[in-house]
C-alpha cells in the first residue's frame, strides 16, 4: 500500500463487545505527534514505526522506536511518546474483546513489550494486508475484522523478535515483587504499614524507592492502582454498581471512592462510565451516573 503523506484512521463505533476480539481502531500517521497518557489507554495498543524515529517512555525508561520497531501495550499502561526525527511515520492498531486477555496470555503476549522485525520486514506487510482488506471491503463485518485481527496477532507472535524490553531501573527491579503484591491485595484493607511489612523494609526506605522509581509515595501508587483497576472494571462492566466497584478496589465506602476518583480524574466514576457507554448501554435501566 502506498501510504502517501496523509493520516488514515478507521474507528469502529459499533463495537460488539461480546466478540472474543474486536478492532477498536486502525490507522497510519504520516507525522506522529506527542502523546502523554499517564493513565494509559483502555485497549491493547500496537504502535509500529514505518519511517523516522520516535522515543517511547514506559516504566520510567525511554526506548527509541526506529524503523521496523514496534511496541505492544496492555490496557491502562501509563506511557508517553514523541517524535525525535523531523518526521516519524507510524501505523497502529487498538483492540479489545471478551477473551482478549485470555488470548494474549495464551500467546505469551500479555505484557507491554517492544518488538523488532527481522530482515524480511514482515510486520509492515502484515499490517499492510490487514489495512488493505479493511479499507477496500464494501462491507467488512465485525466478525470478519475479528478474524483478521486474530490472524494478525498469530503472525505477530510467530514472526516478531522480542527486542530488549525496557531495562528497568534498579529501583523498579527491587519494587516489582512489592508492586505485584499490591496489585493482588489492592482490594484488602492495606496501607503503608502493611506494604512495608510485606516488603520487609522500613517505611522510609520503601518511600525512597517508590520516589526514585515512580516519583510517587507508596500510598499514592496504591491509590493509583486502585483507580486504574476501578476504571478497568467500569469500562468492561458498566452494569456493575459503584458500591461493588469500590469494594473490589479497596475503598472503604462509595462516598470515599467517588471523592477520590473525582480528585484524581477530574470527573466522577459515574460520569466516566457515561462517557464510555455504547448507545445501547445508555438506554439500559439502572446505570448509575454519580
Amino acid at each position: 500500500m502506498d501510504w502517501g503523506n496523509d493520516n488514515i484512521r478507521y474507528v469502529f463505533s459499533s463495537i460488539e463487545r461480546s466478540l472474543p476480539l474486536y478492532l477498536e481502531s486502525i490507522g497510519y500517521s504520516a507525522w506522529e505527534r506527542i502523546f502523554q497518557r499517564p493513565e494509559g489507554y483502555p485497549y491493547y495498543h500496537w504502535l509500529h514505526t514505518l519511517d523516522g524515529e520516535g522515543c517511547f517512555e514506559l516504566l520510567g525508561e525511554s526506548i527509541k522506536l526506529t524503523k521496523g520497531m514496534g511496541v505492544l501495550l496492555t490496557p491502562f499502561t501509563p506511557h508517553s511518546y514523541y517524535p525525535t526525527s523531523e518526521r516519524w511515520s507510524t501505523i497502529y492498531i487498538t483492540f479489545g474483546g471478551a477473551a482478549a486477555g485470555a488470548i494474549m496470555e495464551a500467546l505469551d503476549m500479555d505484557t507491554s513489550t517492544f518488538y523488532a522485525e527481522g530482515e524480511d520486514r514482515s510486520f509492515g506487510k502484515l499490517f499492510n494486508d490487514l489495512f488493505r482488506r479493511i479499507a477496500q471491503a464494501e462491507s467488512h463485518s465485525n466478525i470478519e475484522v475479528s478474524s483478521d485481527l486474530y490472524n494478525f496477532l498469530m503472525q505477530l507472535r510467530k514472526f516478531g523478535m522480542l527486542n530488549s524490553q525496557p531495562s528497568l531501573s534498579q529501583y523498579y527491579q527491587k519494587l516489582q515483587p512489592i508492586v505485584s503484591w499490591m496489585e493482588q491485595h489492592m482490594s484488602d484493607n492495606i496501607g503503608l504499614p502493611e506494604i512495608a511489612e510485606h516488603a520487609n523494609m522500613s517505611i522510609n526506605t520503601l518511600h525512597e524507592l517508590f520516589q526514585q522509581a515512580f516519583d510517587l509515595s507508596p500510598y499514592s501508587y496504591l491509590i493509583q492502582l486502585r483507580i486504574r483497576e476501578a476504571k478497568r472494571i467500569i469500562f468492561h462492566h458498566p452494569e456493575r454498581a459503584l458500591r461493588e466497584v469500590a469494594e473490589q478496589t479497596g475503598f472503604n465506602d462509595v462516598s470515599h471512592f467517588v471523592a477520590t476518583f473525582r480528585k484524581k480524574e477530574g470527573i466522577t466514576p459515574g460520569k466516566y462510565r457515561e462517557l464510555h457507554l455504547t448507545p445501547e448501554e445508555q438506554q439500559a435501566p439502572g446505570i448509575e451516573t454519580i
